[in-house]
């Protein structure tokens, strides 16, 4: 949904922030609320979570996600993604971003390489744990590789930084993640080169 129609989000959940699903009646938003919404509604469909305490880990891993992998990565990439946006979007972007920063988008990415070596040293426990299994679930992908695949795909499709060392477990892992559901990860257009 284009920055255009947070109207449109607004008056379907009382709110302006993405993702969003409607489903019948029933409106969620967050990604936290709507993964947990999704395997309550369709309990015979494979587990996101694998059951209450792999919910409880998982909350873990998506506040990690956000606080520790996010924070840092938006001072790296977010420079870049005017240049994705709609025209018509740019401003609104720049505009919640900067006040959200308090600072300019260029104040905020100034210094790339430290900033990327930051989000990098953020990565060490993800890298690790990569490297003895094949996703951050064990031997199959469940929400905590979501979620965590969403701050990979984000840079990757919004920034032209790559963000991953060449060969590391993690670019492995984002390889795999990406070929999930068809290839799922590259139906999408990248930052233009």
């Amino acid at each position: 949904m284009r920055f255009a129609d947070v109207e449109a989000i607004r008056a379907l959940t009382g709110q302006h922030r993405t993702p969003v699903l409607s489903d019948g009646d029933h409106v969620v938003h967050e990604t936290w609320d709507i993964a947990c919404y999704l395997e309550e509604r369709f309990p015979s469909n494979p587990s996101l979570f694998g059951g209450a305490i792999g919910r409880g880990m998982a909350r873990l891993i998506n506040v990690w996600s956000d606080t520790q992998l996010g924070s840092p990565l938006r001072r790296v990439i977010y420079g870049d993604f005017p240049a994705v946006l709609d025209a018509e979007d740019r401003a609104y972007f720049r505009a919640t971003r900067e006040r959200d920063l308090g600072m300019t988008l260029e104040a905020a990415c100034a210094d790339p390489e430290g900033k990327l070596a930051a989000f990098q040293q953020a990565c060490a426990p993800l890298e690790h744990t990569l490297s003895v299994q094949p996703y951050i679930c064990g031997p199959a992908p469940a929400y905590a590789d979501y979620t965590v695949f969403s701050i990979f795909q984000w840079a990757r499709l919004g920034s032209s930084k790559e963000v991953v060392a060449q060969g590391s477990a993690i670019a492995e892992w984002r390889r795999r993640m990406i070929a999930l559901f068809g290839n799922l990860g590259d139906r999408f257009p990248g930052y233009p080169m």
